[in-house]
């Protein structure tokens, strides 16, 4: 079967991974915990059998009354996918039990402080390429299973800013200085993310948009931006400068 493609803008998809992404909810009904996304048709219904029956073998992520959180939103062909509360992780991988080094010297790929969740994972079926998306419609969808405060915890946190980084984020613009959650905030999730190491000090770009149209890089250093470039590419173009790929 071929896979449906969205037809979203990148703008729209800025925009809804802007006003979903960590914001605050309610549970209007059980949520079971499952690794697998839950199957939530747009049209507002869903399989209560076996979301029963999920919710009696692995317990319920949330019940009716409870706070939730969005955690990540990603765009898969006709479907969006929505972490709740981090989703359902035992907090172990594979590369707990991986090391790399030079000779004697070893150490574990992963720190060994990765967090075991007990969220879920949401899946809106469309069942057609997703266009004229915003984020305000998704929360209607989404209405018979959770409902949203009227002031965000994301508008809430922007409120506290300085004037200049609000603006920056209301106009969709990485400034340096700038944390990852804010920019997240102004320009939602990068496609592409690259580290390397320049004269011993690690960097991190953060690759937004593709060609044909603007792409924006915004290098990081630690926590902040140290440095934001814009550049309009064409059809062809690689954008994405060879370094190490970070998921």
């Amino acid at each position: 079967m071929i896979p449906k493609h969205d037809k979203l803008t990148d703008d729209e998809k800025i925009e809804i991974l802007r006003n979903l992404s960590a914001e605050f909810a309610k549970a209007k009904t059980y949520l079971p915990r499952s690794k697998s996304p839950l199957e939530f048709d747009v049209n507002g219904t869903w399989d209560m059998k076996q979301w029963q029956q999920l919710a009696h073998t692995a317990g319920p992520a949330a019940r009716e009354g409870d706070q939730i959180k969005i955690t990540h939103v990603t765009f898969d062909g006709d479907k969006l996918l929505l972490e709740i509360n981090g989703g359902l992780k035992s907090g172990r991988s594979w590369k707990d039990h991986v090391e790399v080094g030079m000779g004697t010297s070893t150490r574990p790929v992963n720190s060994g402080d990765a967090t075991p969740t007990t969220g879920t994972n949401l899946a809106i079926n469309f069942h057609k390429p997703m266009e004229n998306l915003s984020a305000a419609e998704v929360k209607k969808i989404l209405a018979p299973l959770m409902t949203f405060d009227l002031r965000t915890a994301s508008k809430l946190y922007t409120e506290t800013l300085p004037p200049e980084m609000q603006k920056a984020i209301a106009d969709k613009r990485a400034l340096e200085g700038m944390d990852r959650e804010q920019v997240k905030l102004a320009l939602g999730q990068p496609l592409r993310k690259y580290r390397e190491s320049k004269d011993g000090v690690d960097v991190e770009d953060w690759i937004f948009g593709q060609p044909p149209g603007k792409v924006t890089f915004v290098t990081f250093q630690g926590n902040k931006v140290v440095k934001v470039k814009e550049q309009y590419a064409g059809l062809g173009i690689e954008v994405a400068p060879p370094r190490v790929v970070v998921q």
